[in-house]
């Protein structure tokens, strides 16, 4: 029997599971397919990071090692939902709960200064950040809308804020001594081994060695000089004070898991200059670092007496005597300040940008908004949008065309920032990348503070995203721009690549260009008012951007797109969208037992996996299951069986019924596979006959608080019966199953 991997997360993805994967396991079942779960959860990972030190009954095994094995092989066949990257203050929350629930971990060492609490800090930052996407992602990445979500957002189309053309929202950014204006950039002649070190006047440090490369591959290295940066957003603060509008920053503490809480503890430092003048040192020797955010260090005020107090009033009046600051939530006081993670830039200058270029400001009311986007590699895209709509207005979701993306990302393609090749200075002197030679290929002068980086891309995903590119463009009868700068040292090298690469495939016809992403920006936006699609052909960071900027405009949300990953090798990586709004959906299940998330991408994943497993397995009964899911998809979406917003409607577990009801009906219906047919027939009549039954089953539990045993590790049993109340239609699964 063929095999599908589901893969087991978090939050408001994981809960949904919980009533999904029944649906899928008696359909799938049908066509011989098996479907295996593996728990790659945040609390999965922390648990199987020790997993040879926890007693026996607690261990897990690493599953995600054991995709990311099984995702260089061809027969992979992997559903991936979203995960948590998980930030030091989430991860450290995680770690609690599982504590409490009697697992044997240390806690988290903020200050590593024995072996034991480094070998935990070493195993903590293993989990943290973007761990997971990286292990999986042997293929690059090809994301779109499809046609049906397409067409339903041009029948029902989302909100979209009015633009003024005399609005003041801005992005702002540094545009020299950052990571962009700094960056270096080699392509590796020869399979080698390099060493990163800090050469200083009193030696040499070694800060990276045993880096293996391959031949064709890019490596990059670059600075971002922390002087510089504290100057900048000192007058990024006075701007918003004087422009009067509200300031915010916007950043990727998660992906980029060692720059970017750093740059956030700056941005917190220099929004509260006199506090931590006067109370900075108090703060670090309590292990309250800015870098966590400033929710961190209010919570712990209070373990500092009056100090604490003295100090919570300084934070006050520094708040009062700055700009106004953008806030995730007014009623309850969390400023943008508050969570690294809390403002991700992928997904929170999308919003601003649907919502008139507006966020919400302390008193509770939108307000124009300064966005502080301190690296200048790709904040241009975001201002070229905001340029646009504050000349044209807002886009028309029913008219607009689309921005498909081919990214970059395979084997760790261009993972800046997020791992073990990022450093925080801690003297001055000049880091070099050195050849096994002892050839000094890239260096930069540093000081204490500044933040270096450097990155890898290999040769084989960059051959292989040319060709997906091409792959898209045919199929697609769509123009495919290569969104790369040749004034950039990483771009021109990748620019060359892709001219000597494009002529293995057959372009003729083909509309392929390549152009520096502010340019790319303005051409593809200029497209979209015509109702014309460009694809976007990215590198890893404007992957991850793109796929949530045009797909929030273009469908009020990036959970809707198709994204399916081509396994180098083969087999196939099949994402089910972005889980940005989980944490609040899962809020709302234990107040009120209503999970408002959408399953849409899992749906449309679903119909990839099957259809996958199809052309790969010769399986022709997987291919009807794959087309009829679509039908039945489309079907939910025109009926609008989606879950609703609030208690007494539809939710989650209502959307799962209603496409199990419609795939029996088109699996019954089909003419393609008589046998197949035959056997849905009676759970086709039987659900349709007890959609009332089911439905009022649904919705009695709805209201009320529901008890799931945990957030991060929530207990089987409770959540099992929480998300299948209705004992009407798990009988009908179990009958069909």
């Amino acid at each position: 029997m063929t095999k599908i991997i589901y893969t087991l997360t978090d939050e408001a993805p994981m809960l949904a599971t919980y009533s999904f994967l029944p649906v899928i396991e008696a359909f799938a079942g049908t066509a011989g397919v098996a479907v295996e779960t593996r728990d790659i959860s945040l609390s999965g990972r922390i648990i199987a990071a020790f997993d040879d030190v926890l007693p026996e009954d607690q261990r897990l095994g690493d599953a995600l090692a054991e995709l990311g094995e099984l995702a260089t092989t061809p027969e992979a066949n992997i559903i991936k939902l979203p995960n948590v990257s998980a930030s030091v203050p989430q991860l450290k929350v995680a770690i609690a709960e599982l504590q409490a629930k009697g697992y044997a971990l240390p806690d988290y060492p903020d200050e590593a200064t024995t072996d034991e609490q480094r070998d935990a800090r070493a195993r903590y930052d293993s989990v943290k950040g973007s761990a997971v996407n990286p292990v999986l992602r042997e293929g690059n990445s090809d994301r779109r809308a499809p046609a049906a979500v397409k067409n339903y957002a041009r029948k029902h189309p989302h909100s979209m804020g009015a633009w003024s053309t005399d609005s003041k929202t801005n992005v702002a950014t540094m545009g020299e001594d950052d990571f962009r204006s700094n960056e270096q950039s080699v392509v590796i002649p020869a399979a080698d081994t390099l060493t990163i070190q800090l050469v200083t006047d009193a030696g040499t440090t070694v800060l990276k060695d045993g880096l293996k490369v391959l031949e064709g591959e890019v490596v990059d290295s670059t600075v971002l000089r922390a002087a510089a940066l504290d100057t900048f957003l000192a007058e990024q603060i006075a701007r918003a004070k004087r422009e009067d509008v509200l300031f915010s920053v916007h950043l990727k503490a998660t992906m980029m898991k060692v720059s970017d809480p750093i740059i956030f503890g700056h941005v917190v430092r220099a929004f509260l200059p006199d506090v931590f003048a006067r109370y900075g040192a108090d703060l670090a020797a309590a292990g309250l670092s800015p870098n966590n955010g400033l929710g961190s260090i209010i919570d712990g005020l209070a373990a500092l007496g009056d100090q604490g107090a003295e100090i919570k009033a300084a934070i006050d009046q520094g708040l009062a005597d700055g700009p106004r600051l953008a806030m995730v939530n007014s009623d309850k006081g969390i400023t943008n300040l508050h969570v690294p993670s809390d403002v991700i830039v992928d997904a929170s200058m999308p919003a601003m940008i649907r919502t008139s270029g507006h966020m919400w400001g302390p008193d509770g009311a939108e307000a124009d908004t300064l966005a502080v986007i301190p690296d200048s590699s790709y904040a241009g895209i975001y201002q070229a949008v905001i340029d646009d709509c504050r000349a044209h207005g807002a886009y028309d979701p029913t008219t607009m065309g689309s921005v498909p993306n081919v990214g970059l990302m395979a084997q760790k393609a261009e993972e800046y920032g997020s791992h073990d090749k990022t450093f925080e200075i801690a003297e001055a002197g000049t880091v070099q990348v050195v050849n096994a030679a002892g050839d000094v290929l890239m260096s930069h002068d540093v000081q204490p503070g500044d933040i270096w980086r450097a990155c890898q891309t290999k040769d084989a995903p960059i051959r292989d995203w040319v060709k997906l590119a091409v792959t898209r463009a045919r199929a697609s009868k769509t123009p495919a721009v290569f969104w790369l700068d040749e004034s950039r040292a990483h771009d021109r090298n990748l620019i060359e690549k892709v001219n000597a690469y494009l002529p293995e495939h057959d372009t003729e016809g083909l509309d392929l260009q390549v152009m520096a992403p502010v340019d790319a920006a303005t051409f593809s936006v200029e497209r979209i008012r015509k109702g014309e699609d460009t694809i976007s052909v990215t590198g890893n960071v404007l992957r991850d951007y793109n796929t949530d900027l045009f797909p929030i405009l273009e469908l009020g949300t990036s959970a809707k797109m198709l994204s399916v990953v081509p396994l180098m090798n083969g087999g196939g990586l099949f994402e089910t969208g972005a889980g940005g709004s989980a944490p609040k959906h899962v809020q709302q299940l234990v107040q009120e037992n209503y999970l408002r998330w959408d399953s849409l991408g899992e749906f449309l994943a679903l119909a990839e996996s099957l259809r996958h497993m199809a052309t790969t397995t010769d399986n022709a009964r997987a291919e009807v299951l794959a087309d009829t899911l679509d039908r039945a998809t489309e079907r939910l979406l025109n009926e609008n069986k989606g879950p609703a917003r609030k208690v007494g409607q539809i939710d989650n577990r209502g959307s799962h019924f209603y496409l199990a009801l419609f795939w029996a009906h088109e699996l019954a219906t089909q003419t393609e596979d008589a046998e197949l047919a035959a056997s849905f027939a009676t759970v086709a009549e039987t659900l349709a006959a007890q959609e009332s039954t089911i439905t009022d089953e649904l919705l009695a539990v709805q209201g009320h608080p529901a008890d799931i045993g945990g957030y991060y590790r929530p207990d089987e049993d409770k959540t099992a019966a929480v998300m299948r109340p209705s004992a009407t239609f798990n009988a009908a699964l179990a009958a069909l199953r």
